[in-house]
């Protein structure tokens, strides 16, 4: 079985967000959590996984994360109100219940060189 490598966005109540790249999505979350992670993440209290990517190249999961978080504010609000509109917290199903969704092909460049499995809360 392949290692899976999660780009993930938390949020706060106020909407701040934070974008992270993980090897453990559910340890992650939890780490995050239980205030674990220091620095923003925890001084904004982000705790509401909102949107995540899957993929099995740990290099093409940093690149990602990279390129998200250069992205403007509204760029990453649309990325997240694209699949998960209403802002559900995505990890209440974390684990055993995550279903795949659906396919998405992300764009660098215009070239299609990103394939991410997004995951959805059943």
């Amino acid at each position: 079985m392949s290692r899976r490598f999660h780009v993930y966005i938390l949020a706060s109540r106020s909407r701040r967000l934070y974008v992270g790249v993980t090897g453990s999505l559910t340890r992650r979350i939890a780490q995050h959590r239980n205030g674990e992670i220091k620095g923003f993440s925890k001084k904004y209290q982000m705790v509401r996984l909102v949107y995540v990517e899957e993929t099995t190249d740990p290099g093409v999961a940093i690149r990602r994360e990279k390129q998200i978080k250069g992205w403007l504010r509204r760029k990453k609000l649309d990325l997240i109100e694209s699949l998960n509109p209403e802002w559900r917290d995505l990890a209440e199903n974390l684990p055993p219940s995550w279903r795949r969704g659906e396919i998405l092909r992300c764009a660098q460049d215009d070239n299609p060189v990103l394939r991410m499995t997004i995951l959805c809360s059943g």
